[in-house]
């Protein structure tokens, strides 16, 4: 028997389209991955935005928080949840 995950209709990173802008909300997960995520800036509240998509699978993500401008792959930038 295999469980099915329940829907989870969070708007995560890797749903914004190149240009646009949201505000963290929160990061999902405590790991390495995650903690290193909010010591470079990615904390609640701060402002985003999709710098560039590489092609052709969007991953990397290049991504400014702050003053500064991050590379993400996919599986990191899915951990940010935004508003």
């Amino acid at each position: 028997m295999s469980a099915v995950a329940p829907f989870d209709d969070r708007r995560r990173l890797t749903d914004l389209a190149v240009g646009e802008r949201a505000r963290v909300e929160r990061v999902l997960d405590d790991d390495s991955i995650s903690r290193r995520l909010l010591e470079v800036g990615f904390i609640p509240g701060a402002s985003i935005e999709i710098v560039a998509s590489m092609w052709p699978a969007a991953d990397p993500l290049a991504i400014r928080v702050g003053g500064s401008t991050f590379a993400l792959r996919r599986h990191e930038a899915e951990r940010v949840v935004i508003a």
